[in-house]
């Protein structure tokens, strides 16, 4: 017999894990609730709760459980919106870098996300997803799950209100390490598109379209294996940015 308040503690445990392996996008966001994520979910959700899970102490009503359950909800979200956040660095580089190469004339539409999946993008984000695995990566979000139960137990009424907060700070920041990403080989594709300028104007006769387009395609994938060594210290960062992203998520959390 399972004592009093167990399978509410475990429910609320398994929202929590449920929506952090939804949403986070290295455990694979599809439109589907495919049985190996329902087993994941299951795994982890017994896995924790048997390591720092205990029963709720009170009874809880219907509309309370529900409550609690839409709070632990949003710190899942908060979690899996982290790595987000570290991947739209990596989507706003491959989205910049593709534009001046003219790769995204020829995006095509994911059937799973219905998101547009330009090459360079799908390029750069699976190598940092790559990157982020041989560093032990999912390690490092799945550690940060079991401590936002020690930091925000379940079953406590507490506001997240400073999630907000910690949400708009990140967006910003990899917004700008996006930009810092992609900025060698965007330089370098802004002196090519003067480079086309200029010769436009010189030989007014030529097709610029068709030699720009060929000439802007062959120096942005010159580029991108020039700067390549310099992928390596960016990706660090940005796995840094991930580890600092999570403690600051279960900082605002439990306060």
């Amino acid at each position: 017999m399972l004592p009093a308040g167990t399978i509410e503690a475990f429910g609320l445990f398994a929202v929590r894990t449920s929506v952090l392996v939804m949403a986070a996008p290295l455990f694979g966001v599809t439109t589907s609730f495919s049985g190996a994520k329902i087993g994941l979910i299951a795994v982890l959700s017994l896995a924790l709760y048997a390591s720092v899970g205990a029963p709720v102490e009170r009874e809880l009503a219907p509309f309370e459980w529900a409550v609690l359950a839409v709070r632990e909800a949003l710190i899942g979200f908060s979690l899996a919106f982290v790595m987000q956040c570290v991947l739209l660095a990596v989507r706003v580089a491959g989205e910049m870098v593709g534009h001046d190469m003219g790769f995204n004339m020829g995006a095509l539409v994911d059937p799973e996300t219905g998101v547009s999946s330009p090459l360079i993008t799908q390029f750069y984000e699976g190598l940092f997803l790559v990157g982020l695995l041989a560093v032990d990566g999912h390690h490092l979000v799945i550690r940060a799950l079991a401590d936002s139960f020690v930091q925000a137990p379940i079953g406590v009424f507490a506001s997240t209100q400073s999630l907000v907060g910690v949400a708009q700070t990140m967006v910003v920041e990899m917004f700008n390490a996006g930009i810092v990403f992609a900025l060698p080989v965007l330089v370098l594709m802004t002196l090519v598109s003067l480079l086309v300028a200029l010769i436009a104007r010189a030989v007014p006769q030529i097709n610029i379209m068709d030699v720009g387009f060929t000439l802007r395609i062959l120096v942005g994938l010159v580029a991108m294996y020039t700067f390549a060594p310099l992928l390596a210290p960016a990706m660090e960062r940005l796995h840094g940015a991930l580890a600092a992203g999570l403690e600051r998520v279960l900082v605002a959390a439990g306060s």
